[in-house]
């Protein structure tokens, strides 16, 4: 059977590459605890922002999907399920608000996972949520001409509750020994989950909340400001093969962890330069707009930059060509409208040029 002793396996992925990445997500923790002190205003949008972009993207990766305007009515509670993809929808909504608001009174048990798992599909007619399979099941994988194949034969379902207790059992005593990097064990466990695939479905969306709420609780909340889930859609193609090249031998205890582990490892930190990114700009425009003065008493407030600046100053950041749905991207709190006027504005004013027409439009700065 499977064994799971997180707290050696860990050892082993301590190549110069792993380490590398966990010193790059410690260093850029820390900035983001000194960003959120001096721009607190920005995090409330982003939140929200997040929420959203999180709940669509997790779905799409396993199909399901609706309209933007259906999707922003859902997580904002303003609506209810019309489908069967509006029902997923709305589940996955209130587990990511649980493990938003409560993740530190959540820890990682096999009931608690089964509770989310209930959640995740209480707004569906389905009976099988909050149980574990009750019958083998298999990974597929399809590739872009629709054709599919076995990736993965997980665990019969008869020992799938052990596996997933001992599991648990690692991780728990791995985090409180204190020795392993809480990354590499969140790694190592969220892999592990998504191997013994412990319910008939939804085990890629349980496997990417449990990465949120593990990541919370160790005190990595990148992932309320900055999707983790759309990071993970973005490389589908990088994640899938990561899974693949990570499973080979895992039945036998004879896999190698590094391929996920450094895959996982390396949204995380996107995700953090993608916050320093978008705190780096608010910050190049407060220094710009600020002059020369005598030392006072009391420190003056810094003026909140306007969407338009925060647009203009986007193309300060980057070297390459920008197209309306990046600028859409990385500035996501911002309307398309806002975001077309303000490019208009500045080709108009001669500070960017525009490259190409229709659907191959870029900008780039005049320089």
């Amino acid at each position: 059977m499977k064994q799971f002793d997180y707290a050696h396996t860990a050892e082993a992925l301590l190549t110069p590459r792993t380490i590398n990445l966990l010193t790059a997500i410690h260093e850029a923790k820390g900035r983001q605890s000194v960003q959120a002190a001096i721009h607190p205003e920005t995090l409330e949008s982003m939140t929200a922002i997040a929420r959203i972009q999180s709940t669509s993207a997790s779905n799409r990766i396993e199909g399901i999907s609706t309209s933007d305007q259906r999707l922003n009515a859902l997580v904002t509670a303003k609506t209810t399920p019309r489908n069967r993809d509006e029902e997923e929808i709305a589940g996955y909504r209130d587990v990511l608000s649980t493990i938003h608001e409560n993740h530190d009174y959540i820890p990682l048990t096999p009931n608690v996972i089964l509770q989310l798992h209930r959640d995740l599909f209480r707004h569906t007619p389905l009976i099988f949520g909050g149980h574990f399979k009750d019958t083998n099941n298999l990974i597929v994988e399809r590739d872009a001409a629709g054709n599919s194949s076995v990736r993965f034969t997980p665990p019969n379902a008869l020992i799938t509750p052990e596996l997933v207790g001992q599991a648990c059992a690692s991780y728990a005593a791995t985090i409180q020994d204190g020795r392993t990097d809480p990354l590499l064990a969140i790694a190592l466990f969220v892999f592990d989950f998504t191997c013994i695939h412990p319910f008939n479905d939804g085990n890629g969306r349980m496997s990417r909340l449990l990465t949120l709420l593990l990541t919370y609780r160790a005190g990595y909340k990148i992932g309320k400001y900055i999707s983790i889930e759309r990071l993970i859609e973005s490389s589908k193609e990088t994640y899938y093969e990561a899974l693949a090249a990570s499973t080979q031998g895992w039945t036998a205890n004879a896999n190698d962890y590094a391929p996920f582990v450094n895959y996982l490892l390396g949204v995380i930190l996107r995700a953090y330069k993608e916050f320093d990114e978008r705190f780096g700009i608010l910050g190049s425009i407060s220094s710009d707009s600020s002059t020369p003065s005598t030392i006072q008493s009391k420190p003056t407030k810094r003026a909140k930059p306007t969407k338009e600046q925060r647009i203009a100053a986007l193309f300060d950041q980057t070297l390459s060509p920008l197209s309306k749905a990046a600028v859409l991207e990385r500035l996501p709190d911002i309307s398309e409208t806002t975001v077309e006027r303000a490019l208009r504005a500045l080709v108009n004013s001669g500070a960017i040029i525009k490259i190409g027409a229709g659907r191959s439009t870029r900008y780039i700065k005049q320089r």
